[in-house]
């Protein structure tokens, strides 16, 4: 455990909260991504319950491998002070961009643009464009709940300059 949490720069016991908490995303993503092969199998067969689990563990073991490998990429991009850091920020992008996707169908349908009922030309130009600033807003409520507010903040302003959107972070 010392050498777990000395390679990832880990001081405090809450810290590990976050490489276990990345792990336990890795598997669920890799579940959910299984679960969607299961009819594959006889329902409820040792077969499809063997199959969910051995393809469970493959997918987390690939999630986890790739984010290691982004980490390395980033690490001189990405300005953070401990590598424990990392996982948090890329915990914060998977909440984000998950929950913002899930929630710009139900804000489509408030405002009266239904997936079955407007052209698909119309519909997906519209809910990325809606997504947009979801993300955004949701960007900074993860990241400050994952205390990383400071480096999506400034993550953030760089990106929407970079758009010519800067103007937005003028005080």
């Amino acid at each position: 455990m010392k050498k777990f949490k000395d390679n990832w720069e880990i001081t405090q016991n809450w810290q590990l909260f976050y490489p276990l908490f990345g792990i336990l995303l890795s598997l669920g993503s890799g579940f959910l991504i299984a679960y969607r092969f299961k009819n594959f199998f006889e329902h409820g067969s040792v077969t499809q319950l063997l199959f969910l689990g051995i393809a469970t563990l493959l997918l987390a073991y690939l999630f986890v491998k790739i984010s290691l490998f982004c980490f390395a990429k980033l690490k001189n991009r990405w300005v953070l002070e401990y590598r424990w850091q990392f996982i948090a920020v890329f915990i914060v992008f998977a909440i984000t961009g998950s929950t913002a996707g899930r929630i710009s169908s139900p804000v489509m349908q408030m405002i009266g643009l239904d997936y079955e009922t407007t052209s698909g030309w119309l519909y997906w130009p519209l809910r990325i464009v809606l997504i947009f600033p979801l993300y955004q807003l949701l960007l900074l409520v993860v990241a400050w709940i994952f205390g990383q507010y400071k480096f999506f903040y400034q993550f953030e302003k760089k990106m929407l300059s970079r758009m010519g959107l800067g103007f937005l972070f003028t005080k």
